[in-house]
């Protein structure tokens, strides 16, 4: 097979190749690219008209095996009848192909539209569909993906955004501070607690309606061990205290399946300014690349840190506020 020039170039019938080789499906011509920032995907055609989906995954960002531990992931919930969309086993016997250096991945075409909370039930079934993965997510653990913990992967995000040279000098000893109290102040309601695999990015986008089905999971491509209540705040559209009545309906779904630690609840700050530096250190993954330059031009210039570090002062403040608080703040 012809090799790839690079992955932000990678030729349309190369991919048509790859696809083919690894399925065993005569293909068409057609290849249509598809949202996706950090991987690649694209939707192809076969001859005898099936649609399938080709996730190209961006090399260095996740290993073999973790790339292997997200799809037994899904086939874990697909066996607990979960609607996802579970890889194809290709000719290899794998759900992995590998083409030069990227690994990839194809999946059957499934539609569906983002789901929509009308009523208060529907909060409860998103708490119903996040307990069923996590009851699945609880049979087995994942070896190689990120632990969700303050002291682990955040100070890890950190690291890696200073020593890459992506934060502007001036701002490292503030973005070094802001971890530094995020640790002492909440790490160590991070021990003690359950861990087991999560979706990791489980907001409302990636929970698709498709009747007769119910909600459909999609993107397991961030899955990683920690905590329950991260898939659970993700649903939430405002900060926790302004959210009780949705989080009391989602566990009241929630405990249809399964027990929840609400004791937990009161990291939900502390895993929102988490993910806002997780999301940073994504970011960072693909700060090179010419259509994320374009479409973010500012990112990473001293404006762009100042704003980020003042915005992660701001929710340090409420992270203290939830684990230092009144009881009443906690939501247990």
């Amino acid at each position: 097979m012809t090799a790839f020039i690079d992955f932000q170039n990678i030729m349309p019938d190369r991919l048509i190749e790859a696809v083919e080789q690894a399925t065993g499906f005569p293909m068409t011509g057609l290849t249509s690219p598809l949202p996706s920032y950090i991987n690649r995907v694209y939707e192809f055609q076969a001859k005898d008209g099936t649609r399938l989906i080709g996730k190209f995954y961006r090399p260095g960002r996740w290993s073999k095996e973790s790339i292997e531990e997200e799809h037994q992931f899904i086939l874990d919930c697909e066996a607990e009848e979960i609607p996802v969309v579970s890889p194809l086993k290709l000719l290899h016997g794998s759900t992995l192909g590998h083409a030069d250096g990227i690994y990839f991945a194809v999946f059957p075409k499934k539609l569906g539209r983002q789901f929509e909370v009308i009523e208060d039930e529907d909060w409860r079934r998103l708490g119903r569909v996040i307990a069923r993965i996590h009851v699945a997510g609880s049979t087995r653990k994942a070896k190689t993906r990120m632990i969700l913990h303050p002291g682990v992967s955040t100070i890890n995000d950190i690291q890696n955004l200073i020593k890459e040279g992506f934060v502007a000098p001036k701002h490292v000893p503030s973005l070094q501070e802001i971890g530094h109290q995020l640790v002492e102040i909440s790490a160590g309601f991070f021990d003690n607690i359950e861990l087991i695999r999560l979706h990791g990015d489980s907001h409302r986008g990636n929970l698709l309606h498709r009747p007769p089905e119910g909600i459909m999971v999609i993107d397991f491509d961030d899955m990683m061990t920690g905590p329950p209540i991260q898939d659970l705040w993700l649903l939430l559209p405002d900060h926790a205290e302004k959210c009780r009545q949705e989080i009391a309906l989602i566990l009241e779904g929630y405990e249809m399946f399964r027990e929840f630690d609400r004791q937990t609840l009161k990291l939900i700050e502390s895993l929102r300014i988490m993910r806002i530096i997780y999301f940073l250190a994504w970011c960072s993954k693909q700060a090179n690349d010419y259509q994320f330059k374009s479409n973010f031009p500012d990112w990473g210039s001293d404006r762009f840190w100042q704003q980020e570090i003042n915005d992660l002062q701001r929710q340090l403040i409420r992270v203290k506020s939830q684990l230092q608080g009144r009881p009443d703040h906690l939501f247990y």
